[in-house]
């Protein structure tokens, strides 16, 4: 059964399963509501460090995690503006790996872009073939990729980067960190970026970023790096316990409990758990196959994300009205973003939903279509 406690829009928790912003738990939510105190105080200094301890632990990385009041969007301009010289790759496969490579060129840099449908993944041999010009000095890339639930094998591609002493590699893990495996400095990450709102599950408004010492020393290079999103101001306050700027505290007393919790789970079991709902949203896609909706998975078997399936609709237009009429039973999901809003809806199985909320909003889910 569905926790009784009220949760997004009033319902019950359990019953929201939006690709982001994700339900919080009651007691990371009540967190928010603890006084406010000094952000330049002895307090503060105690938090951040206990923080800064928990997220290299939940990053893998013995780097420093800079947290960023702002939405992830926030970090991706400052990986941009840190860690492009003068020409970048952006790798494109959906609506918010468009967005990383818009934001560059926003930021006066010259972008190329390596392009394949939406649905699809990045091919790291085809990477090689790209990267062998040697016109770039970083790409950027979308792990798991919110509008097609597509995940793209970062590892690969980022090694594929790391043949090329100059070119950085700029990840957004946006709704895959939390849930998708990720090892930022195993895997060679030269900048890795995610937002409080998806897999981490808590309420929108921090964003939180690793970078390499590569990424650092090209950062001391760039010019014009702004002064918000400026990482060389993110680590001379780091290096004194302290936020960066008048930081969003009440965001930052949840982030404090939920930390505690992801670590008392452990990232492997977390994974394992996003990985069991993921695979049961695709199964019952299977299960509903012959049904007149015309279900399937967008993204193809292997590259599928474990925090959110985009379920395309073969009837045309059929997918808007299967999200309304969900909502109308009191569960939520996700709509088609962009151009697949008319033929598709995604279920956000991330955060810290269960198996048996996910099949509950799956039964729905077949009321509704049968």
């Amino acid at each position: 059964m569905s926790k009784p406690t009220p949760g997004s829009g009033g319902k019950p928790l359990g019953r929201f399963f939006l690709p982001g912003p994700t339900e919080v738990y009651p007691e990371v939510m009540e967190a928010q509501l603890r006084p406010m105190i000094s952000h330049r105080g002895s307090a503060m200094t105690e938090i951040l460090q206990e923080l800064q301890a928990g997220l290299e632990t939940l990053f893998y990385t013995k780097r420093p995690v800079y947290i960023s009041t702002s939405s992830a969007t926030g970090l991706m301009e400052a990986a941009v503006r840190n860690g492009v010289r003068n020409k970048l790759l952006a790798l494109v496969n959906g609506a918010f790996s468009k967005r990383f490579g818009e934001i560059a060129r926003a930021c006066g840099h010259q972008v190329d872009e390596y392009e394949v449908p939406w649905g699809q993944a990045h091919d790291p041999a085809e990477l090689r073939k790209r990267l062998a010009s040697g016109a770039y000095d970083a790409i950027t890339m979308v792990h798991s990729e919110t509008s097609t639930g597509v995940l793209n094998d970062i590892k690969s591609l980022a090694a594929v980067a790391r043949e090329h002493d100059d070119v950085l590699v700029l990840v957004d893990s946006v709704s895959g960190f939390g849930g998708a495996e990720i090892r930022t400095d195993d895997w060679g990450l030269d900048f890795l970026l995610t937002g409080s709102q998806k897999a981490f599950a808590l309420p929108p408004g921090l964003a939180f970023g690793v970078a390499s010492e590569r990424m650092m020393k090209r950062a001391a290079t760039v010019p014009n790096r702004g002064f918000y999103f400026d990482l060389l101001a993110f680590q001379a306050a780091h290096e004194k316990s302290q936020p960066h700027i008048t930081p969003g505290l009440s965001t930052i007393y949840a982030a404090q409990v939920q930390v505690r919790r992801m670590l008392a789970e452990t990232m492997p079991k977390r994974w394992a758990r996003h990985q069991a709902m993921a695979e049961r949203t695709w199964a019952w896609v299977d299960e509903m196959k012959g049904k007149k909706a015309g279900l399937s998975v967008l993204a193809p078997k292997g590259y599928r994300s474990p925090c959110v399936t985009t379920v395309a609709v073969a009837t045309a237009d059929l997918a808007p009205t299967i999200v309304k009429n969900v909502a109308a039973k009191g569960w939520t999901i996700g709509g088609g973003y962009g151009k697949m809003k008319p033929t598709s809806f995604r279920v956000g199985h991330m955060g810290d939903h269960t198996l048996d909320e996910l099949n509950q909003v799956l039964d729905v889910l077949a009321e509704v279509i049968e």
